[in-house]
C-alpha cells in the first residue's frame, strides 16, 4: 500500500513535531539532568528530526531522482 504525497507529508510533519519535544526538554532542562537526556537526544531524536525535516523540505527531489533512476534501469 503506497501512501500518497500529502499523507506522507502529514505523517513526516507529525513525526517531526513529536520527536522535537524531547529536544526542547533537553535544551530547557536543568543542567544537572542533562546527562540523562544527552545520549537519546544525540543518537535518536536529533537524527530523526533532521531526516524528517530534510524529507519534508527536499523529498520531492529525492523522489524525482529515484523515479528517474528506476526508469533508466528499465530502459537499459
Amino acid at each position: 500500500m503506497k501512501a500518497r504525497i500529502p499523507q506522507q507529508r502529514t505523517i513526516f510533519r507529525w513525526i517531526h513535531i513529536v520527536i522535537s519535544i524531547p529536544i526542547y526538554g533537553y535544551i530547557y532542562s536543568p543542567f544537572d539532568k542533562l546527562p540523562q537526556y544527552a545520549p537519546p537526544t544525540r543518537h535518536v531524536f536529533f537524527p530523526i528530526m533532521v531526516v524528517t525535516g530534510l524529507w519534508m523540505w527536499k523529498g520531492h527531489v529525492v523522489r524525482r531522482l529515484i523515479s528517474k533512476g528506476s526508469t533508466q534501469q528499465r530502459s537499459a
